[in-house]
């Protein structure tokens, strides 16, 4: 054990962790996936209403959201190996209950133990890495992170579309929560066996007021976010978005004091005194605004427009999933050679790839609509892969390893507030332009009208991102550093 929440960087065992560190991450994108396809079964065999259905899919990602920060503390105060394996035995147990729900309520109440669990590990996933690969090692490492993504992606459409139809002893959607109890019991007793573990030298301390504080803030902001569209926009919606504003500066305040009086804050304020952790939050705030937009609009477009089955479905995205494990993969070697502009060619891609999707839907309409989609999926793949690793090594470049798991959770909340965002601006307008339609025309209409939308979204992302890596690169080149480490975080 090493104290201060670092670990000895010659760790001879550092590679076979890396499975099981991003399993964490895995399994949150696979439960946030898989549910979806089974919706219709959930309706049908639990006789789940509206409001359920969106409790057992926004409630998930609510408490996930809201947890991130808090469980990122917890880890840098009692051990990342402690709240990793932690949180891995809650998921598990969690779907277990899931798989065993009877009533809509027992299964919402059991979905949201799995995001609170889900919010417990998957902070430490990157604190892990940090703490666990030394600086030259890091991006290599972190360039898995847009594999993992785009596996549990497309395992989370495809797989469920599998279980569905296979119906495994006769359970049905129950299989979606099941797989995860074999997966989880295997993957805690390596985690056992293989993370290292990690202490800090301060008592450990939680700060229960910036924890509520944090909680409140995005609670009201995210509340209306993920229900706002479903229930009509009423006016409490608004005094909630409204509300979060001053609860965020008031708790902000909060966090300066404990940390003046030399306490510990639950946001430790100091990451923003970094230039690069800055403007590496606001990259992956752009293109998380982006990506989970889309991705919801096309796959409404392909399952409700053109009636495709949620296996066939998935299949249209496999394009997508492997062209960013493609190019998450080449991407750091291509970045170690050429610099940081292949973040910008990678933004220009994915922003050619959301310009021929509306392009493609305007021409085309709901006629041969699933080839254009193919092309723009594998076009957005590929460009996605070259910024996906980038995206998280630049804001985590700068961070010392006792702050590994804050700024883990501080960067998980605010891709999951950009996503969410995402799916509440450019959703409502996809529903506002669909209206009442049901044919695949209006469906067709709505999607390009949406993507013509993200496309704008895209298009200052990739300014966005071209103004930000010029800024890394001469941040990192005027930083008094020895070469490795110097070269490590240009390379991130």
């Amino acid at each position: 054990m090493s104290r201060g929440g670092t670990v000895q960087a010659d760790n001879p065992r550092r590679w076979l962790t890396l499975p099981v560190i991003m399993s964490a991450f895995f399994m949150y994108g696979f439960d946030a996936q898989v549910v979806n396809v089974a919706l219709p079964s959930l309706r049908h065999d639990l006789h789940a209403g509206e409001a359920a259905l969106e409790l057992i899919v926004g409630g998930y990602v609510f408490v996930y959201a809201t947890g991130l920060v808090t469980g990122g503390r917890l880890g840098d105060l009692i051990g990342y190996r402690k709240m990793f394996l932690g949180g891995m035995t809650a998921f598990t147990l969690a779907s277990a209950l899931c798989a065993v729900s009877q009533t809509p309520s027992q299964l919402v109440v059991s979905r949201l133990l799995q995001g609170f669990a889900a919010a417990a590990m998957v902070p430490q996933m990157l604190a892990l890495v940090t703490v666990i690969f030394p600086p030259a090692e890091r991006p290599r490492a972190l360039s898995w992170y847009g594999v993992t993504a785009g596996l549990a992606g497309i395992f989370g459409q495809i797989c469920g579309g599998l279980l569905l139809v296979a119906d495994v002893a006769g359970l049905g959607w129950r299989n979606i929560f099941l797989v995860n109890v074999p997966v989880g019991a295997i993957l805690v007793t390596l985690g056992r066996q293989l993370l290292p573990r990690t202490a800090t030298d301060k008592r450990p301390r939680l700060d229960l007021v910036g924890v509520a504080g944090v909680s409140g803030s995005l609670g009201l902001a995210l509340v209306p976010l993920i229900f706002g569209r479903s229930l009509g926009w009423p006016a409490w919606i608004w005094i909630f978005l409204v509300a979060a504003v001053p609860t965020l500066v008031l708790t902000v305040r909060w966090e300066h004091r404990i940390s003046r009086t030399g306490g510990q804050p639950l946001l430790d304020v100091t990451l923003f005194r970094s230039r690069v952790f800055n403007i590496g939050m606001a990259m992956n705030a752009a293109f998380m605004l982006f990506f989970m937009s889309i991705s919801f609009v096309l796959s409404l477009f392909v399952q409700d427009g053109l009636g495709l089955s949620p296996l066939r479905a998935g299949l249209c995205f496999v394009p997508l999933a492997v062209g960013a494990m493609v190019t998450s993969l080449v991407g750091r070697r291509l970045i170690a050679s050429y610099g940081l502009w292949i973040m910008t060619l990678g933004a220009a891609v994915t922003t050619v790839s959301v310009l021929v999707v509306a392009a493609g839907l305007h021409v085309v309409g709901d006629g041969n609509a699933v080839p254009v989609l193919l092309v723009a999926l594998t076009l957005m793949g590929l460009g996605n892969g070259l910024i996906l690793p980038s995206l998280v090594g630049v804001p985590l470049s700068t961070v010392e390893p006792a702050q590994a798991g804050v700024a883990s959770g501080m960067l998980s909340t605010f891709q999951q507030f950009a996503s969410v965002t995402g799916l509440a601006c450019v959703g409502t307008l996809f529903f506002a332009t669909l209206g009442g339609g049901t044919d695949r025309e209006a469906y067709a209409h709505a999607a390009e009208v949406s993507a013509w939308a993200a496309f704008g979204i895209t298009f200052l992302m990739t300014l966005l991102i071209h103004v930000i890596t010029r800024a890394v690169a001469r941040a990192t080149a005027q930083r008094p550093e020895p070469a490795p480490d110097k070269d490590a975080a240009v390379e991130a």
